[in-house]
């Protein structure tokens, strides 16, 4: 009889806890590690970017899509006034080592490279995150002029309803209004 009771106080402590421990689960989280991704709609080249200090990866003029960088935290809901800094730095002549007459990676071809590289601009740009809802990752597009959009869409690029289907091969103009 006592071998019964034993049995029958472990199952009902058992089921004691399993109403505790699911009465106990852990609140929503506030924000999420999203993935980033940079699209690049520009003739330079894109040699490395930042979302609010976290990394995205480099690319090449007209291009984008397929590599994403982790991770910068955003909050799993929107509200009004929820902005990212994206920080970039570009090369506005990413083929011109194809022009130098020097040997590859010999002293003189190192020495233009980093002279070429005094040409680098840096940037920053302040951007107001668009309505959101379930997103998959931070798209960050850099277009011509210095102009910076994100989109925290669940579609992908291309695909009809999202934010900024602009053509990677964008024409640029001679000046910029934005100043």
């Amino acid at each position: 009889m006592s071998k019964q009771l034993s049995s029958l106080a472990q199952h009902a402590l058992l089921i004691v806890i399993a109403f505790w421990i699911s009465g106990c689960s852990a609140a929503p989280p506030e924000s999420l590690p999203t993935p980033i991704e940079g699209y690049n709609h520009t003739s330079a080249a894109i040699n490395r970017f930042t979302v609010n200090g976290a990394g995205g990866s480099n690319f090449g003029p007209h291009l984008g899509g397929g590599s994403q960088t982790c991770c910068v935290s955003l909050p799993t809901k929107w509200r009004p006034g929820l902005k990212v800094v994206i920080e970039w730095e570009k090369d506005p002549d990413p083929y011109a080592y194809a022009k130098w007459p020097e040997r590859l990676y010999s002293d003189a071809w190192s020495k233009r490279a980093a002279e070429h590289e005094t040409h680098y601009t840096h940037h920053r740009a302040v951007v107001e995150l668009e309505p959101f809802g379930e997103f998959g990752s931070l798209d960050v597009h850099f277009f011509p002029c210095d102009v910076v959009k994100v989109a925290t869409s669940n579609t992908i690029y291309g695909q009809p309803g999202y934010p900024h289907n602009e053509p990677l091969k964008m024409e640029e103009p001679k000046t910029c209004q934005n100043g």
